[in-house]
């Protein structure tokens, strides 16, 4: 089998203007720089994504320093915008080399379609029509070619109320589109802090773990778990199959554990 293009999800950094911001008591910076050294070390990559989320204080400043952090790459690093991000403040220092705001991606044999899945206002995610036109429109230009799509929300319950109360709204509506298209592999997708996997009409829905704090799965209200911060790895390969495994990354925990949310 011819080699695979490799991919990194990472999600949720909830970065700060400064170094010193902490989330929860978890300095977002730190434990960033701790998995991208990881990455650099230890795993040959093709294409870095970022699903959202990436700021926790979303002011343009704070994108700097996120560009920073990636400008020693030399692979693209694609992302697009969680509930908690200003997408007005991340450019242009997020669409500078290697960073790149595109929303139709190619990856060797694959292609990956970025939607924002953002509403104004509100912690929940929505697909607008003008979105999931788009959508539509351009798997229907793909013919056969193998695809992934990746979004901030997850269009699934976690079993978590307090966390699936914030899901995407409509995932009706991306299902219908999606099972007019089984070129379409995989949807990726953060906001859950944790790993998920589940599938539908042949499609695997993944969800990734933070680069910062991690939610306790199934919780009745919001807890944190005791666990390093992780990232997705995932090896597409030409004939349209793939495998994945999620990394953890061992650094000191300074949580705050009587937080009762973020």
């Amino acid at each position: 089998m011819k080699q695979p293009i490799r991919l990194i999800q990472l999600s949720d950094l909830h970065l700060f203007a400064t170094a010193a911001g902490r989330l929860l008591g978890l300095p977002t910076a730190q434990s960033l720089a701790a998995v991208l050294e990881t990455i650099r070390n230890h795993f040959p990559v093709d294409a870095l994504l970022l699903t959202g989320d990436l700021a926790q204080e979303p002011i343009a400043a704070t994108y700097e320093r996120l560009a920073t952090a990636f400008a020693d790459f030399t692979c693209p690093v694609y992302w697009i915008a969680g509930n908690h991000d200003e997408p007005k403040a991340m450019l242009p220092a997020l669409e500078r080399p290697p960073l790149k705001c595109d929303r139709q991606i190619n990856l060797g044999a694959w292609q990956g379609l970025l939607l924002s899945s953002q509403a104004d206002g509100k912690v929940h995610g929505e697909l607008s029509p003008e979105t999931l036109s788009w959508l539509e429109d351009t798997l229907s230009r793909s013919g056969d070619r193998p695809t992934f799509i990746a979004l901030h929300h997850p269009p699934f319950e976690t079993g978590a109320p307090w966390l699936d109360s914030s899901r995407l709204q409509n995932p009706e509506h991306l299902f219908a589109v999606l099972d007019r298209h089984p070129q379409v592999k995989l949807v990726l997708f953060g906001h859950i802090h944790q790993e998920f996997v589940t599938e539908r009409q042949g499609v695997t829905y993944l969800g990734c773990p933070s680069t910062c704090i991690q939610f306790l799965p199934r919780a009745p209200e919001f807890s944190l778990e005791p666990i390093g911060p992780g990232f997705r790895h995932l090896s597409l390969y030409p004939d349209g199959t793939f495998s994945t495994h999620i990394e953890r990354v061992e650094i000191p925990l300074t949580l705050d554990f009587s937080a009762k949310g973020y």
